[in-house]
């Protein structure tokens, strides 16, 4: 039977809130274990093949880049309010989609 536009507006909502919880309580556990860590990147992991990787076509590691960032993330063990907010919103739309698909099987 088909979803009315309202219960399907809560699942989005549902599904959006939750993505975006989750995401953001979940990527300083992921940024970690990638290595980057608080005390610097860790040796042999994928943090330290992106830096490698960085320094080989850069000569080094620009503020602001990829690995900087994740770097900033593992030395704090938490994110900034403003990559909070970016990656909540990553989050939100795999949650929005599967609140309202789960709700359609």
């Amino acid at each position: 039977r088909p979803l009315s536009h309202a219960m399907a507006s809560l699942l989005a909502i549902g599904g959006a809130v939750a993505g975006g919880v989750g995401a953001v309580l979940a990527a300083p556990w992921v940024v970690g274990a990638m290595g980057f860590t608080s005390a610097g990147i860790a040796a042999g992991s994928t943090a330290a093949g992106m830096m490698a990787s960085a320094a080989a076509s850069t000569g080094g590691v620009a503020a602001g880049s990829t690995v900087a960032v994740l770097q900033s993330i593992g030395a704090l063990g938490a994110l900034t309010g403003a990559q909070s907010a970016v990656v909540a919103g990553v989050g939100a739309v795999p949650g929005a989609v599967a609140g309202v698909v789960g709700m359609v099987r």
